[in-house]
C-alpha cells in the first residue's frame, strides 16, 4: 500500500506544480496579449491619421491639375489671340501694299495728274501727312456728291412718280436711274414730251457744275429686237443714250465735251428678266455725273491738302 500512497503523492505534487506554471504563461500570454491590443490601436489610430493625410494630397494634387488645365487654357487663349494679331496686322500690310500698287498702275493720266501723283507718292514715307490727305480728299468727294444729290432730288420732287426715277449715290459719282416708259416710246428711241421736261430739270443741274461729267447709258431687257432702224439690243440701247444726249446738248446747251453716250443692251441687270415686272426695272436709263479724271486727282494734290 505503501507504493500506490507515493504515487498519488507524486501525482498530486505534479498537478500543482503544472497548474501553477499554467496560471503564470497565462498571465504572461495575457500581458502580451493586451500589449498586443495596445500597439493595434496605436497602429489604427496612425493609418486613420496617414489615410487622412493621404486624402489631403490627393486633393491638393487634384486642385493642381485643375489649376494647370486652366493656366493651359488661358495660355492657349493668349496664343490664339497673339495668332489673331498677326493676321490681321498681315492683312493690313497686305491691304497697304495692294493700295500702293493700285495708286503705281495708275498710268492713263494727263501730265498734271502725272505730276500730282509722284508728288503724292513722295508723301508716303510721311505716314501722317498722306493719311491726312486721303481723309480730305475722301471728305470734299463726299461733300460734291452729297450736294449734288440733295440738289438733284430736290429739283426732280415735283410732278415725277418715284417709281420712275431714283437718285443715289454709289461711292465717287452720283447717278440717275430712269425708267423707259417716262423716257421713250415703246420698242424706240424716240423721246416722250414727259422725258423731255425730266432732262430740262437734270439740265440745270449739270449745267451749274461745269467741272462734272455726264454719261449717258442705255438698257434694255433680254427680248430680242430687230427692225429696220433696230439690228439688236446692243442698238437700240445705244441710241437710246444718244437721243438724251442729243437733247442735253441741243435743247439745254450742256457742253458736248462733257457728254459721254454709252450702250449696255441687255446685260448689267437690275432685276430677273422671267417676269414682267423684273424686265420693265432692267429697260432703263441711267445718267451718271461724275468728275473729270483730272479734277479728280486734284483731290490727291499733297498741296492743296488742308492744314491740321
Amino acid at each position: 500500500m505503501r507504493v500506490p500512497v507515493k504515487i498519488c503523492f507524486f501525482l498530486c505534487a505534479s498537478l500543482a506544480l503544472a497548474s501553477c506554471v499554467s496560471k503564470k504563461k497565462f498571465v504572461a500570454l495575457q500581458n502580451d496579449f493586451d500589449a498586443a491590443n495596445r500597439d493595434l490601436g496605436m497602429c489604427g489610430e496612425r493609418l486613420s491619421g496617414l489615410t487622412n493625410q493621404l486624402s489631403a494630397c490627393e486633393q491638393e494634387r487634384f486642385k493642381l491639375q485643375a489649376d494647370l488645365r486652366g493656366a493651359q487654357t488661358a495660355l492657349q487663349v493668349r496664343e490664339d489671340q497673339i495668332k489673331d494679331l498677326k493676321a490681321q496686322v498681315t492683312d493690313v500690310q497686305t491691304q497697304r501694299d495692294k493700295q500702293l500698287t493700285q495708286v503705281t498702275d495708275l498710268t492713263t493720266l494727263s501730265k498734271s495728274a502725272n505730276d500730282n501723283i509722284r508728288e503724292t507718292l513722295s508723301q508716303l514715307e510721311k505716314k501722317d501727312k498722306y493719311i491726312h490727305l486721303l481723309q480730305a480728299a475722301k471728305t470734299r468727294a463726299d461733300s460734291i456728291n452729297l450736294a449734288l444729290a440733295v440738289n438733284l432730288k430736290s429739283v426732280l420732287r415735283d410732278g415725277i412718280d418715284d417709281q420712275d426715277v431714283e437718285v443715289k449715290v454709289d461711292k465717287t459719282v452720283v447717278f440717275v436711274n430712269l425708267s423707259d416708259k417716262m423716257l421713250y416710246q415703246t420698242g424706240s428711241s424716240t423721246l416722250t414730251p414727259r422725258a423731255h421736261e425730266v432732262l430740262g430739270k437734270i439740265a440745270r443741274i449739270v449745267e451749274s457744275r461745269p467741272e462734272l461729267e455726264v454719261m449717258v447709258e442705255g438698257y434694255t431687257d433680254n427680248v430680242p429686237i430687230k427692225n429696220a432702224c433696230m439690228d439688236d439690243n446692243w442698238d437700240l440701247s445705244v441710241k437710246r443714250a444718244t437721243s438724251v444726249v442729243r437733247v442735253l446738248q441741243k435743247n439745254y446747251n450742256i457742253n458736248p465735251n462733257r457728254l459721254i453716250a454709252a450702250g449696255r443692251g441687255e446685260y448689267n441687270t437690275l432685276a430677273t428678266n422671267s417676269t414682267e415686272a423684273g424686265r420693265s426695272t432692267n429697260r432703263r436709263t441711267r445718267i451718271i455725273i461724275l468728275p473729270k479724271l483730272d479734277q479728280f486727282y486734284d483731290l490727291l494734290n499733297p498741296n492743296k491738302v488742308p492744314e491740321k
